[in-house]
């Protein structure tokens, strides 16, 4: 298998991977949250306080947190995008670095 090949297999592999936990950390969620409130209501635990709406509205603010990133950002911050940034800061530095022989140059003459 070729490098780029292969770098597109794991890319592949790893946003599946990325994709199954996200999967089932919203399966996780449901049934903890469901979980939750039968604790809470048919075993009285923590009355007259609903306790468990807090800690499912903290837990679905982390998979919200866990969607941005699975789907959101590493969708577009990729090896491509890591590459491109790169090549535009190799691009910077290599004009930076002429830019200065230049000035050099330009002193030695004068």
């Amino acid at each position: 298998m070729e490098t780029e090949q292969h770098e597109m297999y794991e890319y592949a592999r790893k946003r599946i991977k990325q994709k199954k936990k996200l999967y089932f950390h919203f399966v996780m969620l449901f049934l903890g949250s469901i979980f939750l409130f039968i604790v809470n209501k048919w075993m009285n635990i923590g009355e007259p306080i609903n306790w468990y709406i807090w800690v499912i509205t903290a837990w679905f603010f982390i998979f919200i947190l866990h969607f941005i990133k699975v789907f959101i950002t590493d969708s577009f911050m990729n090896k491509n995008w890591e590459r491109e940034q790169v090549n535009r800061l190799m691009t910077m530095q290599e004009k930076k670095i002429e830019q200065l022989k230049n000035e050099v140059e330009n002193k030695k003459t004068i």
